[in-house]
């Protein structure tokens, strides 16, 4: 079993920068893999970034590839989501899950994360 605490959220001007982190707890497998997804309000919940535990491997949805990065602090079991040069669009509640059943690169598929933390919300204003 796989708890995850996801915090950070906040309201920012465009352009500013936001950093989300997601607190893991429990039994901690090499293998696992943890992403961000992201609802915004009346639109389907979507994949955001990856990152596979064991090998530090990133993987970015194209509309925040070069603005957001994924890392993993294993001292801390933490996953962090740095958010930079945040537009409207970005306004949505962030969740993280995790799975060991995929790999990070197939991550963006949230039928197959196995655990979900509380969303945070982030609400970037134009």
């Amino acid at each position: 079993e796989v708890q995850l605490q996801a915090s950070g959220g906040g309201l920012v001007q465009a352009g500013w920068s936001l950093r989300l982190s997601c607190s893991i707890s429990g039994f901690i497998s090499d293998d696992l893999a943890i992403g961000w997804f992201r609802q915004a309000p009346g639109k389907e919940r979507e994949w955001v970034s990856c990152i596979g535990k064991s090998d530090g491997s990133t993987y970015y949805t194209g509309s925040v590839k070069g603005r957001f990065t994924i890392s993993y602090d294993n001292a801390k079991t933490t996953v962090y989501l740095q958010m930079n040069s945040l537009k409207s669009e970005d306004t949505a509640v962030y969740y993280c899950a995790a799975t060991t059943f995929l790999p990070a690169r197939l991550c963006y598929d949230y039928n197959g994360m196995d655990y979900w933390g509380k969303g945070t919300l982030v609400t970037v204003s134009s």
